[in-house]
């Protein structure tokens, strides 16, 4: 660990990540739009729905008085703590993505996350991300294609890979890491191809300083997520693809906090002469339904 990364686990916070979260969706995600196209009838059905079941909920496992003020205040908390990005896509994303991709024939996708940021730094067919001097982890070399479900290679698909440093944190929602850092954005060649550099992240917890730590420790949970890649892999005429990618051993790749990993999605890393590993995952991309 390097002496910045080090800095990093000292200063970095639940709320000071959940905020960053929340205003970064709130600039990215044209959420009220989203709503204000949603039919009033389909707003109706999903409201109704939803509190519905809360009430089952509440009358089959008798929430008494003191139970229900717990969750009030849990709740208010977690807005104070900016958290609510969090929340969601740890404990309910995976669901949404299940049935949002659940008709395509190409790769498996999976959650997104909170700490997305568009606009990474191009770095060609060939590339690596940028990184600080001395960046921990071990060095990883990633190939593989993208195609189409017929097999055609997707001449200028782009991929955008993201992922944690080797202490857990992202870049521009935990100080003292420079801006792009892990963070890139690749276009594939004439033929589909690609090959990035990057280093393997390390597991890591999810922040457990705020009101969703709160949670986690008073359910008795653990806050574990396993080592992993995110990436969104677009071409025009084709279905965006988000997914995370995994590594085979980690003891949390079948209880994962946040529900995401898939056996599809766990690469097959290969061990190379000088400690670094290598591995080739390439992705298949669903045509725009009509």
């Amino acid at each position: 660990m390097t002496t910045d990364q080090h800095l990093n686990v000292e200063v970095a916070t639940a709320a000071a990540s959940g905020n960053a979260a929340t205003e970064r969706f709130a600039t990215d995600k044209s959420a009220f739009a989203a709503v204000a196209d949603t039919p009033v009838e389909r707003v109706d059905l999903l409201a109704s729905s939803l509190l519905d079941a809360i009430y089952e909920i509440i009358r089959r496992e008798k929430v008494t008085y003191d139970e229900y003020n717990a969750l009030k205040a849990w709740l208010i908390q977690v807005g104070k703590d900016g958290e609510w990005p969090l929340f969601l896509d740890v404990w309910v994303e995976h669901v949404v993505e299940e049935v949002a991709t659940d008709h395509r024939e190409g790769s498996k996708g999976t959650i997104e996350g909170p700490y997305y940021v568009p606009g990474a730094p191009e770095q060609g067919a060939r590339g690596s991300v940028p990184t600080r001097d001395g960046e921990q982890g071990t060095a990883l070399t990633w190939t593989g294609t993208v195609t189409a479900t017929d097999g055609t290679p997707l001449d200028g698909a782009t991929i955008e890979l993201w992922h944690a440093d080797n202490a857990g944190f992202y870049s521009q929602f935990a100080p003292g890491i420079p801006e792009w850092n892990l963070r890139g954005s690749f276009t594939v060649d004439a033929d589909g191809a690609f090959e990035i550099h990057t280093i393997q992240p390390a597991p890591y917890q999810i922040p457990t300083d705020g009101a969703c730590g709160k949670l986690i420790a008073a359910a008795g949970w653990h806050a574990w997520r396993p080592a992993h890649l995110h990436v969104k892999v677009s071409a025009p005429g084709h279905e965006q693809l988000t997914a995370q990618l995994y590594f085979p051993g980690d003891e949390h790749n079948d209880d994962d906090i946040a529900s995401a990993v898939k056996p599809e999605l766990v690469l097959d890393p290969r061990p190379q002469g000088d400690g670094a590993v290598a591995v080739d995952y390439g992705f298949v991309l669903d045509p725009v339904r009509a």
